[in-house]
C-alpha cells in the first residue's frame, strides 16, 4: 500500500507562518519608525549640527538649512574650546565653567550617593518584615516627585528671609539670620560654592531613593549562609558590612555609581529653577550651557559640540569606572 503526503497541513503551516511574519512586521514598524523618527534622527541631525556655525534665526539653503547662511566650519566650534585665554568668547568660557562646575557636582555626588544609600539599605533589611515596605516607599516615594515640585520646595528652605533653614539655625541660636544660601556667590566651603552644595542637597534628596532599590534588590540576592556563616566567625555589624556585604556588592555598586554618574551629568532642572546658573555661573552645568545656547541664544551648532563633548566625556568616565570597579567573580 502506497502513502501519499498530505499536502494540505504543509501548506496550511506556511499560510500560518506568513500570517505570524506579516503580523510581527506590522506590529514592530510604528515602533520602528518612531524610535528612527524621535530618536535616530535627532541624533543623526545634533552630530551634524556641531560641524556648522548654525542658527533657526537664520535661513540656510539644501537640506535642513545647512549651508549659505549657516555654514560649514568644520572642526572649527571644537577648535574654539580649546582656547584658554582670558580673551576667549564668552560660549567658550561658559563652557570651561560647565565642564569644571559638572564634573565637581559630579565627583561629590556619586560617592555621598553611595556612602548614604548603601547602609540605609542594609539599615532597611534589618528592620521587621513587617515595616521594610513602609521605608522603602517613605525613601522611594522622592523619586516619584517632579523635580520643578522638589526644586520649589527646596527654594522655600533656602529662602533668605522665610527660608525653613535660616528658621531653624534661629530656633537654636536666638539670632536672626538671614544667609542667602543660593543667591550669595561669596559663600564657599572647602572651595565649593555654597550654592551648588545647596542644590547638590535637593538632587541627592530626590535621587537616593533609586540607588536605595537598587541595594535592596541586591541584598536580598545574598545567600543567608554566608551571612549565618560569618556571624558564626564572630563578625559583627561593621565587619559584616565591609568584608562581606560590600565586596559581594560590587558588581551592583558598580552599577549604581555608573548611572548615578550619568545622571548627575544631566543635571538640568533643579538647577534651572533653583539658581539658573547663578551666582555668576558658580551652578553653571554643561546641561544649562546646552539649553542656553540652544534655545534662548539660538547657537544651535554650538550647542551640538558641547552636547557631543559631553557624550564624549560620559562614555570615557563610564568606561574608566567599569574598569576599576569590575570584578572577575560573583556569588
Amino acid at each position: 500500500m502506497v502513502r501519499i503526503r498530505s499536502w494540505r497541513p504543509q501548506r496550511a503551516r506556511q499560510r500560518r507562518d506568513a500570517a505570524e511574519k506579516r503580523f510581527v512586521r506590522l506590529t514592530v514598524a510604528p515602533l520602528v519608525l518612531y524610535m528612527a523618527f524621535w530618536t535616530l534622527f535627532p541624533l543623526v541631525w545634533g552630530f551634524a549640527l556641531a560641524f556648522f556655525d548654525y542658527s533657526a534665526r537664520r535661513a540656510g539653503g539644501g537640506l535642513l538649512g545647512f549651508g549659505e547662511n549657516n555654514p560649514f566650519i568644520g572642526l572649527g566650534n571644537f577648535q574654539s574650546m580649546l582656547d584658554f585665554s582670558p580673551g576667549a568668547p564668552l560660549e567658550v568660557r561658559q563652557f570651561h565653567i560647565g565642564i569644571k562646575t559638572t564634573l565637581l557636582f559630579a565627583a561629590i555626588v556619586v560617592p555621598l550617593n553611595l556612602l548614604v544609600t548603601l547602609p540605609l539599605a542594609v539599615l532597611i533589611e534589618s528592620v521587621h518584615e513587617r515595616v521594610k515596605g513602609i521605608f522603602r516607599t517613605i525613601f522611594f516615594l522622592a523619586v516619584l516627585a517632579p523635580s520643578v515640585g522638589v526644586a520649589i520646595m527646596w527654594q522655600f528652605i533656602y529662602h533668605p528671609q522665610r527660608g525653613l533653614l535660616n528658621a531653624i539655625i534661629r530656633l537654636f541660636t536666638g539670632k536672626l539670620v538671614g544667609i542667602n544660601w543660593i543667591g550669595d556667590p561669596n559663600l564657599v566651603v572647602l572651595g565649593v560654592p555654597v550654592a551648588l552644595l545647596a542644590v547638590l542637597v535637593a538632587y541627592l534628596w530626590q535621587d537616593m531613593g533609586y540607588n536605595l532599590v537598587i541595594f535592596i534588590a541586591a541584598l536580598q540576592g545574598i545567600p543567608q549562609t554566608i551571612k549565618d556563616a560569618a556571624r558564626i566567625d564572630g563578625a559583627n555589624g561593621w565587619q559584616m558590612l565591609t568584608r562581606i556585604i560590600v565586596p559581594l556588592l560590587m558588581p551592583t555598586i558598580l552599577l549604581a555609581a555608573v548611572l548615578t554618574m550619568i545622571s548627575a551629568f544631566q543635571v538640568f532642572d533643579i538647577i534651572q529653577v533653583m539658581t539658573q546658573g547663578g551666582p555668576e555661573d558658580q551652578t553653571q552645568v554643561l546641561l544649562l550651557n546646552i539649553y542656553n545656547y540652544a534655545f534662548r541664544y539660538q547657537k544651535m551648532g554650538w550647542a551640538a559640540a558641547v552636547s557631543l563633548v559631553m557624550f564624549l566625556l560620559i562614555l570615557t568616565i563610564s568606561i574608566v569606572q567599569t574598569r576599576l570597579m569590575r570584578t572577575e567573580w560573583e556569588y
